[in-house]
């Protein structure tokens, strides 16, 4: 009586509703999570699918049938446009209801026409094979892009549903196991169906899991951003140019570092207020940002000051990215109540050695020491570290001319 087909219908009724609730939770509190949606459905239909199938042998077989087996697949439906959500992905509708609507088709025909219990055990069970498959390709591909535990354990549960449902569609297909009534499965469908059930419910935990990772990486992500501009932080910013430095160390390649420092940042906000200073802020970083590279990194590291990474760039090539920093921020004007506020900043370049190795806070002191010069001499410039060569200093000419 333990396998009997109406016990195992409860206890998959019972699970599959808990779950829909954990994800109504995740859904609600974590509206930006799309996936959420889809597996709360998913759940959703699956424990449809459980109460519609307990009707069977008390009303006309037709309902609990077709109506149980398609929901059942429609649950599964979900948790596959579940997982392409969760990756930005679009949702296979047309495929989806393509399988749909031929499982429902083929469970009529071996329910009106020929009744066979056991080729409607096959049909569900390739069903169900055909969109694991397709399940288990999209988080292998997904883990391509980096390791992920939760995919990783969704991964093995579904290649233990696929081993599952196949020697259930084996097992019905050549009767082993013995016959299949309406009511009751055999004992051996009935544990197949006790495997499914458990590596579902692990499937689910495993997206569970993929949630918390993409949350947790997004947390990480904001603490990594200042709030006002919108760019790297300060810690964002050391963490970068450490492992700067560690790569220029092991490869020789060049390496630069520009401090930026707004003039008369205080005189603004005691002129304009501080939402004028805000707006500054933000106009210099939409300006700084459409004139450097991809792989440069844009910090703001204090109230008016930025850091810009520059790898691969020689001492010369970062003089000149800051060269033409300076003059579009004079070109440009932060907007603040029909105001039009003009801009200046001072720059201070500095070029990694071998003397600075991992030691970026060396690389930091130089540009900084690059900053101060570029202050002393009147702002609205660039300068760099005194103690270099003169062939290098030679064709940078101090001040600079718009």
């Amino acid at each position: 009586m333990l396998l009997s087909t109406p016990t195992i219908e409860l206890v998959v009724l019972a699970n599959f509703f808990a779950l829909s609730i954990a994800w109504s939770y995740v859904a609600r509190n974590y509206p930006d999570l799309n996936a959420a949606r889809f597996w709360r459905a998913s759940s959703f239909a699956a424990a449809a699918a459980a109460a519609a199938s307990l009707l069977r042998g008390v009303v006309d077989p037709l309902a609990p049938i077709v109506i149980g087996n398609g929901l059942m697949i429609l649950a599964c439906c979900l948790a596959l446009a579940g997982i392409r959500r969760f990756h930005g992905r679009s949702v296979p509708w047309r495929a989806s209801a393509l399988i749909l609507a031929v499982t429902v088709a083929l469970l009529v025909v071996f329910l009106e026409i020929d009744d066979d219990i056991a080729a409607r055990v096959v049909i569900v069970s390739l069903a169900q094979i055909a969109i694991l498959v397709w399940s288990a390709k999209e988080l292998r591909d997904a883990r391509a892009a980096g390791p992920s535990p939760g995919a990783n354990l969704a991964s093995i549960m579904m290649v233990i549903m696929l081993i599952a449902q196949s020697l259930r569609a084996f097992c019905a297909f050549t009767g082993i196991g013995g016959p299949i009534s309406l009511v009751n499965f055999n004992g051996t469908q009935a544990l197949g169906f006790l495997v499914l059930l458990f590596a579902s419910m692990m499937v689910n935990f495993g997206f569970l899991l993929m949630a918390v990772d993409r949350l947790r990486s997004e947390v990480a992500a904001l603490a990594m951003i200042d709030d006002l501009t919108g760019v790297a932080n300060r810690r964002h910013f050391l963490v970068r140019l450490a492992d700067a430095c560690a790569y220029a160390t092991r490869t020789t390649q060049p390496l630069a570092l520009l401090i930026i420092d707004l003039d008369g940042f205080k005189e603004i906000n005691d002129g304009h207020g501080h939402g004028a200073g805000d707006a500054c802020l933000r106009a210099f970083t939409r300006a700084a940002q459409a004139r450097l590279r991809d792989s440069d990194l844009l910090a703001r590291t204090g109230g008016d000051e930025f850091c810009v990474i520059l790898p691969a760039t020689t001492l010369n090539e970062a003089a000149m990215v800051a060269r033409d920093l300076v003059k579009t921020c004079r070109r440009t004007r932060a907007h603040w109540n029909g105001e039009q506020i003009a801009m200046t900043v001072s720059i201070g370049v500095a070029e990694w050695s071998r003397d600075v190795g991992l030691d970026f806070e060396m690389l930091i002191t130089a540009a900084d020491q690059a900053l101060y010069a570029a202050k002393r001499q009147g702002r609205d410039r660039l300068a760099l570290p005194e103690l270099l060569p003169a062939p290098i200093r030679a064709p940078l000419p101090l001040p600079l001319t718009a």
